[in-house]
């Protein structure tokens, strides 16, 4: 591999590891309150976490570039309070591909969250347990599973984001060019077939990689959860 498609390679892990970090509590909390919680704006609120899965990538970004730009309302105050700012760096490609990510982490997790028996929770309130002991020992091991798969699928769809990347962090060598911005540089010049062949054999290896890890805790967890129950039924 040569130096730019090692740089690359990091940034993008070092991008989808920030993203990862970034949105998954805010996916969980948001997939436990669409879970358990009735309000006005219920609907709303729904259709806003999925809307980066119909809008184009490109209008995601335009968007970030409109907010977090150094003229947009958050990124004027970034400037003027830290004197830096997010577009057109590699932070922002994580917000960029964070933001792609999170509407893909929070459907599996909500899903685990629906399925986990309401009744749990209030057997464990009868006995004093308080809201949170609930969430933490009872709730979220048992949606553990759903939170590993929107763990993977939101670090994969990271991983290989593009169009919000390249419209809020361009395609900077070094600072922004991941690994998917890398492979679209590499086609559009003669002779970078092979390159190109071989960043997409990396990406998928990663992506391979992160499926058979969630696979293996996914498994895991489950042993343990009938182990338990077999425990309590004896």
């Amino acid at each position: 591999m040569t130096a730019a498609e090692l740089s690359a390679l990091f940034l993008s892990l070092k991008v989808a590891t920030l993203a990862l970090v970034v949105m998954l509590p805010l996916a969980v909390y948001v997939a436990y309150v669409l879970s358990r919680k009735r309000f006005p704006g219920h609907t709303l609120l729904n259709a806003l976490v999925f809307l980066p899965l119909v809008l184009p990538p490109v209008v995601t970004g335009y968007f970030l570039l409109l907010t977090f730009g150094r003229n947009g309302p958050i990124g004027i105050v970034l400037e003027g309070l830290f004197g830096t700012q997010l577009a057109f760096t590699w932070v922002g490609a994580a917000i960029a591909a964070g933001v792609m990510a999170f509407p893909l982490m929070v459907r599996p997790i909500r899903q685990a969250f629906d399925a986990v028996d309401p009744g749990l929770e209030v057997a464990a309130r009868s006995l004093g347990v308080k809201r949170f002991r609930r969430w933490l020992t009872i709730t979220l091991p048992l949606a553990a599973p759903g939170l590993v798969a929107g763990a993977v699928l939101g670090f994969a769809k990271a991983l290989g984001e593009f169009g919000a990347t390249i419209t809020f962090a361009a395609n900077i060598p070094g600072e922004t060019r991941t690994l998917a911005l890398a492979i679209y540089t590499e086609l559009q010049r003669p002779g970078g077939e092979m390159p190109a062949f071989r960043l997409t054999l990396i990406s998928l290896a990663i992506a391979v990689v992160a499926v058979i890890l969630s696979e293996l805790f996914v498994a895991r967890m489950a042993r343990r959860t009938r182990a338990a129950q077999e425990d309590g039924h004896g």
